[in-house]
This record gives structure tokens, sequence and C-alpha cells, in this order.
């Protein structure tokens, strides 16, 4: 008698449940989908406000990722660290309390800025996802700013996220986020933009599909302020998705300001700002991590970027954060066009504790 014959069969059972396992994965993950439209759709407001036009030439904008509730300074991320396969000893979802910390935090953030901000232009908001235990994030972010016009561009909808592959039991789960918008002044125009590039298939079934949300605000001089809350593609070595996402966003701002409309793009770019040095914080203590810099031509030399060289707005999730030892960069700021001028700008330092992403404060005048 053979005695590797069970043997083999054992391995082959294996092999086979394996197979049987990933082959649902990639049918459920195709039957369910998401897709998006590739042309700009209207989006809805949940929140109205009931200042029609613009009538001061100072405004102050606030962009922050606000990690989903779920990367506060307390947490690790486990895709940042082991990859699909498996978690090891990271997070796969921050514990309910750490969720419920930080989402009071940015609650408190809006609140108390409120009365001196007029443009909220937040990413990563959840609005029913496993990972921050189906809170209803956006909802509350509306109710601590009343009187604020409020809406919500979904660039991530999954049924079911199915990392750490080898732990089913425990995957990432079902998601619904997006960027949430809000302004002291009601728009005329409200539009979310699918960018182009794609994830490889199969990742692209699991993946956010990027999007940008466009607003358009009267001026009184019978001009348009264009507001718009972008998140660039993450996870993209060579930075090739955002190669082809960022001529769309491009030649968008470039249309509108050739009309004479004055234009602010803010968010998380997942780039530094041209020329900026990606270790600027921990000069060569890289820790392996690298980030691209947008091109310098990307636009005209007459639009400015607006960020603050002295607070890093970014921290790598590999372990929790350690002032000193985590690796930090910047790659949250604002673009804004020749007819507006930079009045100030400020990184607030919150030392993480909130996410893994820190506020960036702008104040601008139409010129």
């Amino acid at each position: 008698m053979n005695k590797k014959y069970p043997l083999r069969r054992i391995i082959g059972g294996i092999l086979l449940i394996l197979g049987v396992y990933f082959l649902g994965l990639l049918i459920y993950g195709w039957a369910t989908d998401w897709q998006p439209d590739a042309a700009p759709t209207p989006l809805l407001s949940d929140q109205i406000s009931s200042e029609k036009i613009l009538t001061d030439s100072v405004y102050t904008l606030v962009s922050w990722n606000v990690g989903f509730g779920g990367l506060g300074a307390e947490s690790d991320f486990f895709y940042d660290d082991e990859g699909i396969w498996y978690s090891g000893s990271s997070m796969i979802r921050s514990p309910l309390n750490l969720v419920e910390k930080n989402l009071n935090g940015v609650l408190n953030f809006l609140q108390q800025n409120k009365d001196s901000v007029d443009f909220f232009l937040l990413q990563e908001v959840d609005l029913e996802s496993d990972r921050s235990y189906r809170i209803r994030q956006y909802d509350a972010y509306q109710k601590s700013l009343p009187g604020f016009y409020a809406d919500f561009a979904v660039n991530y909808q999954c049924e079911r996220v199915p990392i750490p592959l080898l732990e089913p039991w425990n995957a990432y789960g079902a998601v619904l986020s997006g960027l949430g918008s809000f302004s002291r002044y009601q728009p005329t125009e409200a539009t979310r933009h699918q960018l182009p590039g794609h994830y490889p298939m199969p990742d692209r079934m699991f993946q956010l599909d990027r999007c940008a949300a466009l607003h358009r605000y009267p001026v009184l001089q019978g001009k348009d302020l264009v507001v718009i809350n972008v998140h660039n593609a993450a996870y993209d070595p060579g930075d090739k998705i955002k190669a082809i996402q960022l001529p769309y966003l491009r030649d968008l701002a470039l249309a509108e300001h050739g009309k004479g409309n004055y234009v602010i793009l803010g968010g998380d770019w997942n780039q530094c700002p041209p020329h900026f040095r990606f270790d600027s914080f921990m000069p060569g203590n890289t820790q392996g991590y690298t980030q691209g810099n947008l091109p310098p031509d990307f636009f005209p030399e007459d639009w400015t970027f607006a960020y603050d060289p002295t607070v890093p707005t970014n921290r790598k999730a590999r372990d929790p954060y350690q002032k000193g030892e985590t690796f930090e960069t910047l790659i949250d700021f604002f673009l804004v066009s020749p007819n507006i001028r930079i009045r100030s700008v400020q990184g607030i330092s919150q030392s993480f504790q909130l996410s893994d992403h820190q506020p960036v404060v702008v104040t601008v005048e139409l010129q």
C-alpha cells in the first residue's frame, strides 16, 4: 500500500477547497461589483443652506481625510503591514470604542470651527461600513453643522471586501464610503465626477472607484466659485493610476477658470506637492516608504499650491503612531486658480489622534 496516497488526497482536498473558495470570491465580486456612471452625475443635497450668493471676497476652507474613524493614533492597518493574505498582529478594524472616540473628535472639530470655516471638504467618510460598525458618520457630521449645505459622493461601495483572504471569518466586509462636502452656502450645481483609471483585475472589484465632487457657487460679481473635493488613488505603485486621473482634474479646473470662474481644488491627493521632499519631516529615515510628487508642469505656473510645509498631514499606518518613529509626510493640500490670493494656510497638528491624516485650513481672497 502506498502510504503517500492519503497525504496526496488530503493535499488535493485542501487545494480543491481553496480553489472553490477563491473562485467563489471572484464570482461574487463580479456579480456585486458597483459600476458608477462614467459621466458626471448630480449629487443630491441632504441638507440645504439659506445662503444663496457669496457676497464677500474672503473665505476659509478645511480639507481633512477623517480615515473612516478607524485610523487614529492607537491603530495600525493590516493592509499596510501584512498585505492581503492575513492580518498577523495588525488590526483589520479598530475596536468600537476607538472608532467612537475618533468620530467624536471629528465632530468636536467641526463644531468648534463651524463659525469660522465656510467649506469643509472631508474624505473617507463612512455612511454604512463594517469597518466602522455601520455607524452613519456622514449623518453625524451633518447634524454637527446645522445650516450648512451637505452632500455625499460615493467612492467606495462593495458588498464584501474579502481581505485578508486567508481569514474569511474575519473579512474587512461591506463598505459604503465617500466624500462629504459641507458649505455655508447653497451651490447651484453639485456633481460627482468619476475619475478615470482602474486597478487591475481582480483587485478592481474590491477597490475604490475614485471620484471628485464639484460644487458651483454664484459670486456677487456674476462669476462662480468652483470648489472641488478630491481623493486620488492610493496603493498605486509608480503613480500610474494618478497619471490618468490628474489630467482629468486639470482639464476640469482649467475649463472652469477659462470661463472666468474662481477654482479651488482641495483634498487627499496621495502625492506630495511639486518639489516637496516626501521625507522632509524624517530626512533619510524613509523606512522603505516612498511618495511621488505632482508633476511641476501639472498646472500653469500661475496656479498656486497651498500647504503648510511645517506640519505633516499623513502618517503611515503600519504600526500605531509614535512621534519620531512613525513615518510622516504631506499629501493633503489645496490648489487655487490665478484669480485667487492665498491669505493663510495652516496644517493642524493633532498628533494623529483622530485619523492617519491631519486637517489643513486655508483662507483665500477672490481677486
